[in-house]
């Protein structure tokens, strides 16, 4: 983090704007209504630990493993999660001076082209939309663990959608706080299962064993070779690739400087902790060649649930999947949130009915929320007419594909921005408590070196699918549906609205732009004026 660091009150003087400020686009809301700044610092920082870590992680994982076996899946999400935090380090510089809840969408029209805009935001709604319709598949799988195919899967995709709808009939405080609970449920599986993983292997249990790293010396470390790798990164990048949540919250939070810089600095280093520790763990305790695993011909479970069932340890698979459960339900509760959000952008930039902009005086899309919800709903029910398997498969590729790309496209639009700063003599980077990247320019480029190692692993998975199945044409279209969604609106946009590439010069720097107020301030200066050690001890903090 690059924060000017000034003595406490000295930051009240000069040129900051001690004024009450609207952060969002005034000229463009005020015929709509505004969002609520409803979330807290506290919140925005456990929501930011918590957020992408759902389904993905406690059973995406398993196929990982199926597909590469342990060496070739620690290697992808390793890869990915240093692409995480190189993209929200980028990402951050542009959401701190400009906290808008439409993200990098905003960014890429006012300082790209709105036709990247259109493309990118319509990828992006997509693919969060179907992410919902992921995690309500998923949370088939771990109801049926109990009911065990006594209640109809329609029955339990409906209670899905009705418990996931309802909460966005309730006030946004009401989804702030039940999203910090569920962050805080994640963090306590995440050290209930690391210990849990110890003891199994420790050989903890009736039926346990040591665990030696069998695992890797009687089965392929790097099963299926590049393929293998191709299908763990494209599958980690579904599970932990997506930090644009974290930004759309700054739309909505009460200190976004304060919020977000502590985000762009903490979460890419404890997601990365999370993710690197448990698959490391997951490599040990369960083979790749478990039929249980979601990659395998037999019922779908969850890795964790695998290990201390195998280990004969009781109660312990009801209390993780009770726990990923809540953890599911609050990524499909982001699944609703972050779509609408950045469909009503798209509406503020008249890229779609701007009727869709409309915010009731709760501070609710409403319509942005009633069409992502329909379109999640609906993609949440066709999984019920083909098979599972097929379906999530479907899902993955459209959500990972755009994620990637959206990457390379955030890291793009960071350039577009420091160049418009230049051009303009703009003073971002020399106010008062200023953020920016220490690492800029390696931080994008380390983002578009990544973005395009997926892209090739998706062309590889592409052409020579797994298992030695053969190459069809259904199969590679399926697989790059994510880019299509992307490429061919940007396009066909561009093309028939003739739209022009935003010149540095006179790029918009001034819409959204949010300067600190007094409150903000007192806050960092607080937070500055403690010692370094309790500085750093507020990034462990999570009340």
């Amino acid at each position: 983090m690059s924060d000017e660091k000034k003595s406490p009150g000295a930051s009240l003087e000069g040129k900051t704007n001690l004024e009450p400020t609207v952060s969002l686009d005034v000229g463009q809301t005020e015929n709509h209504g505004d969002l609520h700044r409803s979330f807290s610092p506290r919140q925005v920082h456990v929501i930011s630990l918590g957020s992408n870590i759902g389904s993905g992680l406690f059973i995406g994982t398993g196929k990982a493993l199926a597909n590469g076996g342990p060496a070739n899946m620690i290697l992808a999400y390793f890869i990915v999660c240093v692409g995480v935090w190189a993209h929200l380090q980028t990402f951050a510089e542009m959401t701190i001076a400009f906290p808008t809840s439409g993200s990098y969408i905003d960014y890429a029209d006012r300082w790209v082209d709105p036709a990247l805009a259109f493309g990118a935001g319509l990828a992006e709604w997509l693919g969060w939309t179907a992410v919902f319709a992921s995690e309500g598949t998923f949370f088939v799988v771990l109801v049926d663990y109990w009911a065990e195919g006594a209640v109809p899967e329609a029955a339990i995709l409906s209670i899905f959608v009705v418990i996931c709808l309802a909460v966005f009939f309730m006030p946004n405080t009401y989804f702030a706080w039940l999203q910090y609970i569920g962050s805080m449920v994640k963090v306590f599986l995440f050290v209930f299962i690391v210990i849990i993983a110890l003891a199994v292997i420790g050989g903890a249990g009736p039926n346990g064993s040591v665990k030696d790293g069998s695992t890797w010396t009687d089965l392929p470390a790097f099963k299926n070779g590049f393929g293998g790798f191709a299908s763990a990164a494209l599958l980690a990048v579904w599970a932990v690739g997506d930090q644009i949540y974290v930004g759309v919250l700054a739309g909505e939070a009460r200190s976004p400087r304060y919020s977000m810089a502590h985000a762009a600095n903490v979460v890419p280093w404890r997601v990365g902790v999370m993710y690197m520790t448990l698959v490391t763990f997951i490599s040990v305790i369960v083979p790749s060649s478990d039929s249980r695993l979601l990659g395998g011909s037999g019922s779908a479970a969850s890795p964790f649930v695998i290990a201390v069932s195998n280990s004969g340890i009781r109660g312990v698979p009801d209390l993780i999947n009770a726990c990923m459960i809540i953890g599911i339900l609050a990524i499909a509760l982001e699944c609703i949130y972050l779509p609408s959000r950045i469909l009503r952008t798209m509406a503020l930039q008249k890229l779609v009915p701007s009727v869709i902009a409309d915010v009731d005086d709760k501070g609710r899309p409403r319509w942005a929320l009633l069409i992502t919800g329909v379109v999640g709903a609906v993609l949440t029910y066709i999984s019920l007419g083909g098979k599972g398997i097929e379906v999530l498969n479907w899902f993955i590729a459209i959500t990972s594909a755009s994620l990637f790309i959206n990457f390379a496209i955030v890291a793009y639009t960071n350039f577009r921005f420091r160049a418009a700063v230049k051009a303009q003599n703009a003073t971002f980077f020399t106010e008062t408590y200023n953020w920016q990247s220490p690492f800029w320019p390696l931080t994008p480029i380390m983002v578009f070196v990544i973005s395009a190692l997926l892209l090739v692993c998706l062309l590889y998975s592409s052409i020579k699918p797994l298992d030695d199945a053969p190459f069809t044409i259904y199969n590679f279209f399926s697989n790059i549906l994510g880019i299509l969604v992307i490429v061919v609106p940007t396009v066909l946009y561009k093309v028939i609205l003739r739209t022009k590439w935003r010149d540095p010069k006179t790029a918009d720097l001034v819409t959204g732009r949010r300067q600190l107020v007094a409150e903000e301030i007192l806050l960092l200066d607080e937070h500055y004026s403690r010692p370094l050690w309790r500085r750093v001890a507020t990034y462990a903090k999570l009340w």
